[in-house]
């Protein structure tokens, strides 16, 4: 769908995402699990990945955590329960203090720790950014150049077919 990212002065950067089609997956349950932190844009990312499951004809179940700190842990709960994959969605935005390299650092690690312990795929659709502007730019709203809720619940299903 959208190609390219815009720089602070308006212009296309290097980086075009590859136009994928959805892959039928039916029988798969999918766990999209978003912070709630800055709700109005987990529930654009949450849209996207449902959107993307939906065209895959997996099942979906939606799982509200605290903010993306939890995301690593949710995860696990969910394959724990069954799950064959997850989506994790959030916004993280850096601040004045080290706490946005700490958390985008923890979550990061933790995600992919829980992927590999569990061998299943997770969707990394956490938005780090530097503005809110910039994570309504990501979240697929009709101004949005990206949608990472759908993007990253398209990786999640290519990985389920791998399996």
């Amino acid at each position: 769908h959208r190609h390219g990212a815009l720089n602070g002065k308006g212009t296309i950067m290097a980086g075009h995402a590859p136009e994928v089609a959805v892959k039928e997956v039916p029988g798969a349950k999918i766990a999209i699990i978003s912070a709630t932190w800055h709700d109005d844009i987990c529930s654009d990312l949450i849209k996207g990945a449902e959107r993307a499951c939906a065209l895959a004809k997996a099942s979906t179940t939606v799982i509200r955590v605290p903010g993306s700190f939890e995301l690593p842990l949710a995860a696990q709960f969910a394959f724990e329960k069954g799950f064959d994959a997850a989506v994790v969605l959030g916004v993280v935005i850096q601040g004045e203090t080290p706490h946005f390299d700490y958390v985008c650092q923890g979550v990061t690690q933790g995600v992919m720790d829980v992927s590999l312990k569990f061998s299943k795929p997770i969707g990394f659709g956490v938005l780090t950014v530097n503005t809110i502007e910039q994570a309504i730019a990501r979240c697929g709203r009709p101004e949005s150049f990206e949608d990472k809720g759908f993007d990253s619940a398209v990786a999640a299903i290519a990985l389920l077919l791998q399996k």
